[in-house]
């Protein structure tokens, strides 16, 4: 495949993880993976298109009014720590196999959240991350290893984890854990850089992914916050179900 077709690719994983906060990662991996790449390698490359693709991601969010400033930074210095740590620890160890762990975890998540928008709309949530300080940072250096270890996960942990457990709106957390995933591919990328010498990174898979992201991310920015927030929380569930339901089957 070249640089063109993975261009293709990339946009269509901005557009998901874009309106919905999750997918980028996992669509992308999922598919480098298939093809015969690594999970190392295709962590590595996916973070690096990532880089582009979140930032373009973040500013299209925050001009739409999609960030909350206090989970934010709450959320990607953890993240950022995490995603090092994972990144690195990948280099060294394919840690892929215990993502079926993690899958199960989501995949309950997933009913949770689908049940919660579904049948208890106007439930109150637990406002757990005002309750405690350290839950934030806690989800976000788990959020960032797992996403850096496993090539994908960022949004699929962090996203219904949020949307569960809060009262923020869900256009807002879909807006600021795309904003806070810019720290996190950085991160990522510094961890798989040093150790650059175990990986050997296609750029061309790096650009292609790169520019159909970057050139998607202010629609995918746009339309998460024209639509309305129960529909948008039982498509998240949904997306939820799906990724990790299907992950679990197959291992």
């Amino acid at each position: 495949m070249n640089w063109i077709a993975f261009a293709f690719i990339g946009a269509i994983a901005q557009l998901i993880d874009g309106a919905l906060g999750m997918g980028f990662g996992l669509t992308s991996s999922s598919l480098l993976i298939t093809l015969g790449a690594s999970a190392a390698l295709a962590s590595a490359a996916v973070h690096a298109a990532e880089m582009c693709t979140t930032l373009a991601s973040g500013l299209s969010h925050w001009h739409a009014e999609n960030v909350d400033k206090k989970i934010l930074l709450r959320l990607a210095i953890p993240g950022g720590i995490g995603a090092f740590l994972g990144a690195t620890f990948l280099s060294f160890i394919d840690l892929s196999s215990s993502k079926i762990f993690i899958s199960t975890l989501l995949l309950f998540l997933g009913f949770l959240l689908l049940y919660r928008n579904v049948f208890k709309a106007n439930v109150q949530a637990n406002l757990i991350e005002i309750k405690n300080p350290a839950f934030l940072s806690y989800l976000g250096f788990t959020g960032g290893f797992v996403d850096a270890s496993g090539g994908g996960g960022w949004g699929p942990l962090v996203t219904p984890t949020l949307i569960t457990t809060t009262a923020t709106e869900p256009r807002k957390v879909i807006g600021t854990v795309s904003a806070a995933e810019f720290v996190v591919a950085i991160s990522a990328s510094v961890g798989f850089l040093a150790n650059f010498n175990r990986i050997d990174i296609n750029w061309a898979t790096v650009g292609g992914l790169a520019l159909g992201g970057t050139l998607v991310a202010p629609i995918a920015a746009r339309l998460v916050g024209k639509m309305p927030t129960r529909a948008l929380g039982i498509l998240v569930a949904i997306a939820i179900i799906l990724l990790n339901g299907v992950k679990i089957i197959q291992s």
